[in-house]
């Protein structure tokens, strides 16, 4: 069985379009993780063995990326058994996953990896569709 996948992706939202056997499924998975902010200046605090310094700003970033983790763990457990994959999104999210997809030893193809705005559900579906049955 032949199947083939596009995914738009950013850090919050994937949108999955599975071609097999003539039939189509869209998915979404959210993150859970939401907006990953950036806060500059520093508002460091001690721990009582006084050992390390820990920061609130560390403490989000370890958590938004083990939200991230198992965000792309998802995503990656719908894409694992296609042939080919198509991935594009706005920001980092895609070059992330191409690098996951990678790491997990995954056979897909990755025909193509590339820069787009935020689009509808239907707009990411005529994109699958126009790359995959020409």
């Amino acid at each position: 069985m032949k199947k083939e996948i596009g995914l738009w992706i950013d850090h919050r939202e994937a949108v999955i379009v599975i071609l097999a056997n003539g039939e189509e499924e869209i998915k979404h998975i959210s993150s859970t993780g939401g907006k990953h902010i950036r806060y500059s200046g520093s508002s460091h605090s001690k721990t009582p063995e006084g050992l390390k310094e820990v920061t609130s700003e560390d403490q989000r970033d370890r958590k938004f990326m083990n939200n991230l983790n198992n965000y792309y763990d998802e995503v990656i457990s719908v894409v694992r058994d296609a042939n080919t994959i198509q991935i594009f999104g706005p920001g980092e999210a895609k070059g992330e996953l191409e690098k996951r997809i990678e790491h997990e030893g995954i056979q897909a193809q990755i025909l193509e990896i590339e820069t787009v705005d935020k689009m509808t559900e239907r707009q990411i579906a005529a994109k699958v569709h126009e790359r995959f049955l020409v």
